[in-house]
């Protein structure tokens, strides 16, 4: 189906939505995951219409000038300005995804399908898009080779810079809605995703500007997936086989999000000092104490110290794993770190 891919203008049908049905108080039946193909091509949509993005206008001034042409003209191409997003370009998010499996699952992607998406693309386009675009559905192998070394290089050099401070963003997202989950169940969450999602009769349900559908994922199962280059609304993924998906906008998203590494860490350093800046940052999963020692480069009692002065502060939560502590950043530390960035 169509992804949902722009926010909504006009007025809108009260009867468009996708109903996502699962099973009430069911955790398991919900996951999240991370698409670095999906933040890349809303990058492009981005870089085409950067007027209406003005989230993303400090990371647009860092890669305007290091654009390689040919290669985003390609891509763009493919991808376009708005509407319907080729589900080819992003294999199916989970927790792990990298930029090199998303690449490899695109370079080896069924032809096929990739021949129905193109046809999808050539009816909502016109000129010499709509030209380029047959000439792909006719030649697909040669076409996602080409697609696959333009996503190369248009990572390389957009998104590739900025990467770090990008997923420390989607993954304290993602640790913040599973302790919602955790602590006040899926209604909860759901409900805090988006204005226009919410939980009702066990469903997560989504409104939109022209589709209406209910999705059973009470067998597969629902992906959450925060997203920060489409920071302005919400786009679901119904068609078999893709597992349901519905991509949301990721909390703490500012103007200044794709600051360098060590401006984030020298601002929180000046708060907290360099060694519990560091230890804050690196708290968006959860490690062991001698984990944390081990990366901030310091003896294990002096780590426990500063994670002791980081939960009194209520920054830091730990637990007992066994006979370890497992330290994860609280709430608060997230908004402390996203308000930074």
């Amino acid at each position: 189906m169509d992804r949902n891919s722009r926010p909504i203008e006009g007025i809108e049908h009260p009867d468009h939505r996708v109903e996502f049905q699962l099973s009430p108080g069911d955790i398991q039946a919900v996951r999240f995951g991370i698409s670095p193909g999906h933040e890349l091509a809303h990058a492009v949509r981005v870089l085409l219409r950067p007027a209406q993005h003005p989230l993303q206008w400090g990371w647009l001034r860092s890669v305007r000038d290091r654009l390689p042409r040919e290669s985003f003209t390609l891509l763009a191409t493919v991808i376009g300005e708005d509407g319907y997003l080729p589900d080819f370009l992003t294999a199916t998010p989970h927790w792990d995804m990298t930029a090199d499996a998303e690449l490899d699952a695109l370079r080896t992607a069924a032809l096929e399908p990739m021949r129905v998406d193109f046809g999808k693309m050539v009816l909502r386009s016109r000129g010499a898009r709509q030209q380029t675009l047959r000439e792909m559905q006719a030649h697909p192998l040669r076409a996602r080779r080409m697609i696959a070394d333009a996503w190369s290089d248009v990572w390389d050099a957009v998104l590739a810079p900025v990467w770090p401070q990008l997923e420390r963003i989607l993954r304290a997202d993602i640790a913040t809605r599973s302790r919602t989950i955790a602590a006040s169940g899926i209604s909860t969450m759901a409900g805090d995703l988006h204005e226009r999602v919410s939980w009702g009769d066990g469903a997560v349900r989504v409104r939109l500007r022209k589709h209406s559908e209910q999705v059973d994922c009470r067998g597969s199962g629902l992906v959450l997936v925060p997203s920060v280059m489409s920071s302005w609304g919400c786009m679901v993924l119904t068609e078999p086989p893709a597992q349901p998906t519905l991509f949301y906008p990721a909390r703490g998203v500012t103007a200044g999000w794709a600051r360098d590494a060590t401006e984030i860490a020298a601002a929180l350093g000046a708060l907290l000092g360099p060694a519990r800046a560091g230890i804050l940052l690196a708290a968006g999963s959860a490690r062991t104490t001698s984990q944390v020692a081990k990366d901030a480069e310091i003896a294990v009692s002096t780590a426990s110290h500063h994670l002791s002065v980081l939960r009194d502060a209520g920054l830091i939560a730990s637990e007992r794993d066994g006979n370890r502590m497992r330290h994860l950043r609280t709430p608060l530390g997230e908004a402390m770190v996203g308000a930074v960035l």
